[in-house]
């Protein structure tokens, strides 16, 4: 089994501290993980459609080879610095772009969002990821607390204990959703069919 980490930050400060956290606890569990920095400049979506027809974004950069990485693993687990009481631009433009070209992979994989700020508007960013992941049939993994750790100068997360904790505990519930699912998949429960095709318009 393997999870996959995205740093939405693109600085190796506290938001990659949580997910380092959350990698060891993981690796604790026996689950293999990936954590993978998002970098700088990631483009928007152009809302061009393109990915409908070539299975992938138009825009051949990080998007598509993380989903080539996401679709031999088991697990995702998202982590965002606030900006304004919202996740970076960064980590939203990678997200749009991977969950519309995507989401057919993503499906049935659990998922979870980590949110770091100085103070304020951890809950709001945490609100936001989650959303990816409710719209494209992905389990979404809780912890003791909401998916939160606080900083401001990168490595002052490290006082931060029930952060910490909370990183600690979304893994082990991670990896323990993981093993449930192997366990349903070995006795042959496999993911349920969705429905599609149904659209309703609110102004026709």
């Amino acid at each position: 089994m393997k999870v996959i980490l995205l740093n939405g930050s693109p600085r190796q400060g506290n938001t990659r501290a949580a997910l380092e956290e959350c990698a060891r606890a993981l690796n604790d569990c026996g689950v293999e993980t990936e954590l993978i920095d998002i970098g700088l400049d990631v483009p928007g979506c152009r809302a061009c459609g393109a990915c409908s027809k070539l299975g992938r974004c138009v825009i051949d950069d990080g998007v598509n080879a993380f989903a080539e990485k996401m679709r031999s693993a088991d697990g995702l687990i998202v982590g965002s610095p606030v900006y304004y009481a919202s996740p970076n631009g960064s980590v939203i433009s990678f997200l749009d772009r991977l969950f519309y070209s995507h989401k057919r992979e993503l499906a049935h994989k659990p998922a979870a969002a980590v949110a770091v700020a100085r103070r304020a508007g951890t809950v709001a960013s945490f609100d936001v990821l989650n959303k990816y992941f409710t719209i494209s049939q992905m389990p979404v993994v809780s912890s003791t607390y909401w998916n939160d750790s606080f900083g401001a100068a990168p490595g002052q997360s490290a006082q931060d204990a029930e952060g910490l904790q909370t990183m600690r505990n979304l893994a082990r519930n991670m990896a323990w959703l993981l093993k449930c699912i192997e366990l349903g998949r070995r006795g042959g429960v496999e993911p349920p069919e969705s429905e599609s095709g149904a659209v309703t318009n609110f102004i026709r």
